[in-house]
């Protein structure tokens, strides 16, 4: 904690210096849309200089004009494309603070129907560019005195959600690979988070639903309606500032409620009988 975090009367922290991230060097893995859209105006708009990475060029482009950042156009699955983000980072920002990683796309269909093919896939898209983060990105920071990571989970890793088990599966597998690597990169200043959300309204699943599916949603979810893509920007700003200095390892839910509520209709009891179950 730096000093003017600790500025306040009887060492009360300014809390409001402990969001800022002037002039710290991160790097967003998916960076073109929804999501990852909206983290990198997030932390932009806390001061950070941000690597903006996405598949499609011409995304990253766009998010890096809007918000001042650079723009890189790589596959994050892939070793060598990997390192030439962090490379590209590090010699642009001096060192690199802090990574969020957005990518992941849910493949939805009943598990006898997911193929050989399907089930590699749905874990590359999931798990292989986290563990190339956390292997290069976190050993670039843990070089230079340490950052953050930040993944974006899901509620489906945490809960059985029909028709996404291959997806479910790797997302489990995503949040315990952060609470192991959270706990080993530990000691060497890096801490891994993730956030899990539940639905959330991005371009892609706003593509694939419709109205009448997003309204049955939101009479599951206690707040009503699937969350927006800012309302999950917010907390991994938390993640990635340092008002969660002491957080590594954890899967921090961000769905409305839903995961804390069982799956049983809304019952209403009659009087009491008097008999005894």
């Amino acid at each position: 904690m730096s000093a003017a975090a600790t500025s306040g009367a009887r060492g009360t922290p300014d809390y409001l210096s402990l969001l800022r991230l002037d002039g710290r060097g991160f790097v967003v893995l998916g960076a073109g849309q929804g999501i990852g859209e909206q983290v990198v105006h997030a932390l932009a708009q806390a001061g950070a200089r941000v690597l903006c990475v996405d598949r499609d060029e011409a995304l990253a482009r766009e998010i890096a004009q809007a918000t001042g950042g650079l723009p890189c156009a790589a596959d994050v699955t892939s070793r060598a494309d990997m390192q030439r983000v962090f490379d590209r980072a590090r010699q642009a920002f001096g060192r690199v603070h802090g990574v969020v990683d957005i990518i992941g796309v849910a493949g939805i269909r009943p598990l006898a129907e997911v193929d050989d093919a399907s089930w590699a896939q749905q874990f590359d898209i999931v798990l292989r560019h986290a563990y190339l983060a956390i292997q290069i990105g976190g050993e670039t920071m843990a070089a230079d005195g340490g950052g953050s990571i930040a993944f974006v989970g899901s509620m489906s890793g945490e809960r059985a959600v029909p028709n996404q088990t291959a997806y479910a599966v790797s997302k489990a597998a995503l949040h315990h690979l952060v609470r192991c690597a959270g706990a080993e990169y530990a000691a060497r200043g890096v801490r891994i988070n993730a956030v899990a959300p539940g639905y959330v309204r991005t371009p892609r699943l706003n593509h694939r639903l419709g109205e009448e599916a997003w309204t049955a949603i939101g009479k599951v979810i206690p707040i009503g309606r699937p969350a927006t893509p800012a309302e999950i920007a917010g907390p991994l700003l938390f993640l990635a500032s340092d008002l969660s200095a002491h957080m590594t390892g954890e899967v921090m839910a961000v769905d409305g409620g839903a995961g804390v509520m069982a799956a049983f209709p809304d019952v209403r009891f009659g009087p009491a009988t008097g008999a005894t179950p």
